[in-house]
């Protein structure tokens, strides 16, 4: 039986910081107590002191390239970064070649990931102007949720059919995650800025181009046809400070039937970092203005917005250097994001408990996830030590993502992921993956 026992460790968990002692036992949380005496001799006993002990991070948005995109990213890759950055569960996004919109492409997803995944997962089935009757098999107990794009993107996944749209809306019970840009909207301003610098326009115009305009016409379309059909709406990647206005915090989490999830890079970034980061930092919807980036800051922390994601979407860096018009959007993030976040803990913009609920809790409530997100004895050990005092510089030899770069190199942080618990087994451990454990597992969902 496999048992660990974590000492000492500040424990986060439900808006509450405590220091004690955590027992895993085969895949669970066994015991939490002030103090624990090791009752066998076969106990693995790790001193936490000092070191925040947290839920695993739970990644609601990510695109980790397989099948038919895997010289950029894959399962077994993407995974690995992602247990290495302290995030234990990821649900991935169905805009893979083929694209996840049948049931049949869906559970080829499934399949390879329980082959080669080191953190757990779940897939999104898509949904496009012609597949009704295939997102409406998709099972709710072990499927996330249903994914819109309601903005560009890779073939058939448009959804610009106001029909269709209403008719998904109106029929499925599930979760549906949207992509909001205004397709026609970002039409007219790219004709605009390619008629005036051809292939080669300036990264810094990328956010006028996939505009706060475009942004905030889909976002509220999808959110008014939530209201009124009453689907479940959960809007990724919210971008700009009009948008937050479109969601409420004067409601429980729980009670909620519209939510909205930020990135990393939208809270980290702004467009004063185009004319040195360039491409890299070029993503849809686009990062955008200081006084944007300010305001979904105030929306996360007053909880209009309840998730913090990464949108995790690597490219190659021979594709990144194309001209902006070849140029892919997208970055990769999932080893970068909660320490990340944890910097902005150093820079007193947010607590460990709330980096916890928005990145661990939260999702798991929305998503219902089953006995994931929170330390609690009988619940999945997916657990995380975080060492907030043990500085890093982020470079080239310690990435871990395939594509081989990220918009953090050179980027110093001050806490560190020393060890990362997936359903009970140790995958990473003194800041290197462990290649023989991908013990990820399908996750399940709390769903009549």
């Amino acid at each position: 039986m496999n048992k660990i026992l974590i000492k000492n460790a500040k424990i986060v968990n439900e808006g509450t910081i405590f220091e004690g002692d955590l027992l895993i036992e085969d895949k669970f949380i066994k015991e939490i107590g002030a103090s624990i005496s090791p009752k066998s001799a076969d106990v693995n006993i790790i001193d936490a002191e000092g070191n925040y002990l947290i839920p695993g991070a739970i990644d609601d948005q990510v695109h980790f390239r397989e099948p038919g995109l895997t010289h950029k990213g894959e399962i077994e890759t993407e995974s690995r970064a992602a247990v290495a950055g302290g995030i234990t569960s990821f649900i991935e996004q169905p805009n893979t070649v083929p694209n996840a919109v049948t049931q049949e492409l869906l559970e080829d997803k499934y399949k390879r990931a329980a082959e080669v995944s080191y953190a757990n997962y779940s897939f999104m089935m898509g949904g496009t102007n012609d597949n009704l009757e295939e997102v409406l098999k998709t099972n709710p107990r072990n499927v996330a949720g249903i994914k819109l794009f309601l903005g560009s993107s890779t073939g058939n996944m448009l959804v610009d059919d106001e029909a269709v749209l209403e008719k998904i809306f109106s029929n499925t019970s599930m979760l549906i995650a949207t992509h909001c840009e205004d397709e026609t909207t970002i039409r007219e301003n790219f004709a605009k800025y390619k008629e005036k610098y051809g292939d080669d326009i300036p990264m810094k115009y990328h956010p006028e181009i996939r505009s706060a305009e475009a942004c905030y016409i889909s976002s509220s379309r999808a959110v008014e046809l939530a209201k009124k059909t009453g689907a479940r709406l959960h809007v990724f990647h919210v971008s700009t400070a009009k948008e937050t206005e479109l969601f409420t915090n004067k409601i429980p989490l729980e009670d909620k039937q519209i939510t909205a999830e930020v990135c990393i890079h939208h809270l980290w970034f702004t467009d004063a970092d185009y004319d040195k980061k360039g491409s890299l930092i070029k993503w849809n919807p686009a990062v955008k203005t200081a006084a944007d980036r300010e305001e979904l800051w105030k929306a996360l922390l007053d909880d209009r917005i309840d998730v913090i994601a990464t949108d995790h979407a690597p490219h190659t860096l021979e594709e990144k250097q194309n001209p902006y018009t070849s140029a892919p959007s997208g970055g990769p993030l999932v080893q970068h994001a909660v320490v990340a976040m944890f910097e902005a803990f150093h820079q007193n913009k947010i607590s460990v408990e709330r980096i916890v609920e928005k990145m661990a809790h939260n999702p798991a409530k929305i998503f219902k996830v089953e006995k994931r997100g929170f330390i609690k004895e009988g619940y999945y050990a997916d657990l995380v030590i975080v060492n907030p005092g043990l500085p890093w510089n982020v470079q080239k030899e310690n990435i871990l993502y395939k594509c081989g770069w990220s918009p953090f190199e050179g980027t110093n942080f001050k806490s560190r992921i020393s060890h990362t618990f997936v359903n009970g087994q140790m995958v990473y451990n003194n800041f290197k993956v462990k290649d023989n454990v991908r013990c990820g597992e399908r996750l399940l969902f709390n769903r009549e």
